[in-house]
């Protein structure tokens, strides 16, 4: 069981700094981010700075 919990985390961690480099590349040429969503599904928490609205969602296997 630790083990699997061990692979989620380790992959979600995975997954925000991918993500992260979309995000910093886009912002970097001038590109208007709506979302930036760490998982996907039903949004368990989110909150909006500027024009950008940032979201953790339920299933943490994407962005």
């Amino acid at each position: 069981m630790f083990y699997i919990i061990g692979a989620i985390v380790a992959l979600g961690i995975l997954i925000i700094v991918h993500e992260s480099g979309h995000f910093f590349a886009s912002k970097f040429f001038g590109v208007e981010i709506e979302k930036f969503s760490i998982g996907f599904g039903p949004r368990l928490l989110s909150f909006r700075k500027g024009k950008t609205e940032y979201r953790i969602s339920l299933i943490p296997l994407g962005g």
